[in-house]
């Protein structure tokens, strides 16, 4: 029984898996994506996950692609650390269909400036707030080489994503897909739209107010009602118990 119920959780498993990776998955396969974590200020936190052979086929990068290759950390960090961005921690490494894959933190002190780094410079930034609302503008450019490095293992079905987390709630974006949790917004090229240089443009507009300031400030007003509502209720009860009182030592 023991057996066979370790096997139904197993194929239960798989299934969960094979359901978030597949097509509409929680999870995709990536071969380059760019993560921003927005701040109403115009700074960022700015994830960069990619493979070793997407980014030098993207960004004209001549970093070592091979499954046995030893990955350059200290060269990825001189790539990626410039006057406008600085990576955060260190850079860590995976491996999937083969290929070396690297994932870099990076914060960005000023996002309308991300232009002047060199792993973004095929992108034009723009961030600007008005009264009610805050907008950001992304038109992302030409890859560096539109040449397959040889020997990559790549299938053709290869994707290239772009990633916004929005600190306030979204009223506008172009997007195709819906948000996600709320304040997420993706957009996705295959890699041989991204390698041809196929122009995209990501932009959203949101509230000047964030969403964690909301949340607060409406934890505090539920608290207060709480606090109000308890304090009656005690009011009320005291007076009856002194009401109560009252007509007995009548």
């Amino acid at each position: 029984m023991r057996v066979r119920a370790l096997g139904a959780l197993a194929v239960a498993a798989a299934l969960i898996v094979a359901i978030a990776c597949g097509p509409g998955g929680f999870f995709h396969p990536y071969e380059y994506e760019e993560e921003m974590y927005l701040s109403l200020d115009g700074s960022a936190t700015l994830y960069v996950h990619s493979s070793l052979a997407a980014l030098n086929a993207l960004r004209g990068t001549t970093f070592e692609t091979g499954p046995r290759a030893r990955i350059d950390r200290d060269a990825l960090r001189r790539y990626f650390e410039t006057p406008v961005t600085h990576v955060h921690g260190n850079i860590s490494t995976s491996r999937r269909s083969n290929r070396q894959f690297i994932h870099v933190r990076l914060d960005v002190p000023d996002v309308r400036r991300l232009h002047e780094a060199a792993p973004f410079a095929w992108s034009t930034y723009q961030f600007s707030g008005g009264e009610t609302l805050d907008m950001y503008k992304q038109q992302v450019g030409g890859a560096v080489s539109a040449t397959v490095p040889p020997a990559v293992g790549w299938t053709g079905d290869e994707i290239v994503a772009f990633r916004l987390h929005l600190p306030s709630k979204i009223e506008y974006h172009n997007s195709v897909s819906p948000p996600r949790r709320g304040n997420i917004l993706v957009w996705e090229q295959s890699l041989a739209e991204r390698l041809r240089g196929t122009p995209l443009t990501l932009e959203a507009r949101m509230q000047t107010q964030s969403i964690l300031y909301r949340t607060l400030w409406l934890f505090g007003a539920t608290f207060v009602a709480v606090a109000l509502s308890f304090g009656v209720l005690l009011w009320w009860i005291l007076r009856r118990g002194e009401k109560a009182q009252s007509d007995l030592n009548v």
